[in-house]
């Protein structure tokens, strides 16, 4: 930003904003284009923006979105809408389990999983608990002992 062709290349004015991070004990420095807002705002801005960065980066790891099955904006939408409802109720049964589980083992298990019928809030409290098998009057069944 400091060469001979620095003004063509960005012929608009910016701005330096330093603000200090009392969590980490660090100073951040951005640089904006923005010269109405103060730095506190700006800083709160970036922050917010990463979140929504990390958020979209879970969605594509683990819903695995690469490409959509649909090219209207309509088709689009949807298939946004539903990823995003996807994430929601994985997270809320990630947050809501007893146990410490990573949102990737949360997708995975619930892929392996999809069609068994167990309850999940026990399921997702203790995974490694074997379900007693349901008995069926009219069923047979080996004795195995």
């Amino acid at each position: 930003l400091t060469g001979t062709k620095a003004d063509e290349k960005c012929p608009h004015p910016l701005r330096r904003i330093e603000v200090y991070n009392p969590e980490k004990d660090e100073i951040l420095v951005f640089l904006t284009n923005t010269m109405k807002l103060s730095a506190t705002t700006i800083a709160a801005l970036y922050k917010d923006r990463w979140q929504i960065e990390l958020f979209f980066k879970a969605l594509k790891q683990n819903l695995k979105i690469k490409t959509f099955v649909g090219t209207s904006a309509n088709a689009v939408k949807i298939q946004i809408w539903t990823a995003l409802n996807a994430m929601l109720i994985l997270k809320y049964l990630q947050l809501s389990s007893k146990f410490a589980w990573f949102l990737s083992n949360v997708v995975a298990l619930l892929r392996m999983n999809l069609f068994t019928h167990r309850d999940i809030g026990a399921w997702l409290d203790k995974p490694f608990e074997i379900p007693p098998v349901p008995y069926e009057p009219g069923q047979l069944s080996f004795n195995f002992t």
